[in-house]
């Protein structure tokens, strides 16, 4: 399998089983790559197995996990972690990357919860994710979540996913549509979090869209088009690292692959329209 400290590149789209029979149809190039949830393919067979399996032999593949709860008071799921990385080795995935949220405290809850900017927390989040990366064997990559309300916090949140990659050693995803539904939420400039962020650590980017619940409330849903301020938002993100890897999410209301196909296309343009060496660049893993 290709190393995991090698990852993705170019624009890339997260698969559903909705797109499994349209991407085998659309041939290779429809993508750059693929991103999977593993915990929905672990013990898959059947048509749907063998359709994922024809992807990852025509696309390189990352996963990107829904219920490690590196946050909550469980006990991390050994065993959960030990199958995700035997799916990594039969389909070649070359990163795991999962949130820096909590979803279970005795039993799952079936959502991302914020967990609290403590220092505590960090040194709790930390020593999970270290166990969690003896297991993978590499670095694996959090995304910064939205939120809506934040139960308790003694610096801010930059701050925190700062220090939570600095003492654990693992990566970013970053998620420039959470940066800007979380700016419009908690009042705050989505620009200036954004160059907060460890940059440098960057693995690849996230991109969806949103609910506009109300003007002072949007809904991380990835329902709907990319907007255009999130589009302006992921071109700075460009700017400061270049054309890092970027996939468009796409869970509910998804439209015929070719319509998803075009968002791809406008990351691919963006990502092209960056001009080698002509901004400053904090730089980037992958």
């Amino acid at each position: 399998m290709p190393e995991l400290s090698s990852g993705p590149a170019g624009a890339g789209l997260g698969l559903r089983r909705a797109l499994l029979g349209p991407l085998l149809e659309a041939g290779p190039g429809a993508a750059d790559f693929l991103e999977v949830a593993p915990e929905n393919w672990i013990n898959v067979g059947g048509r749907y197995g063998r359709q994922l399996r024809q992807l990852a032999e025509r696309y390189p593949v990352v996963f990107h996990g829904l219920s490690l709860d590196i946050g909550g008071p469980d006990a991390i799921d050994d065993a959960l972690v030990h199958a995700i990385r035997e799916l990594m080795n039969e389909l070649g995935a070359t990163v795991y990357t999962e949130h820096l949220t909590y979803c279970a405290a005795e039993g799952h809850l079936y959502d991302l919860l914020p967990i609290p900017f403590t220092e505590e927390a960090v040194a709790h989040v930390s020593a999970r994710i270290g166990k969690v990366q003896d297991i993978i064997g590499a670095p694996i990559a959090l995304e910064n979540a939205s939120y809506y309300a934040q139960p308790d916090a003694d610096m801010s949140e930059a701050e925190f996913i700062n220090a939570v990659l600095d003492t654990s050693g693992c990566d970013l995803l970053l998620d420039v549509n959470n940066i800007y539904v979380n700016s419009i939420n908690h009042n705050y400039d989505p620009v200036g979090f954004l160059r907060s962020l460890p940059l440098a650590k960057v693995r690849y980017i996230h991109v969806a869209g949103h609910f506009d619940e109300a003007p002072d409330l949007k809904v991380d849903t990835h329902g709907a088009d990319v907007i255009d301020p999130v589009w302006s938002l992921l071109e700075e993100a460009y700017r400061l690292l270049g054309p890092v890897p970027t996939l468009l999410e796409r869970d509910f209301n998804i439209p015929p692959l070719p319509v998803l196909l075009q968002e791809v296309a406008h990351i691919r343009h963006l990502q092209d329209g960056v001009a080698t060496g002509t901004h400053q660049r904090v730089g980037s893993r992958g």
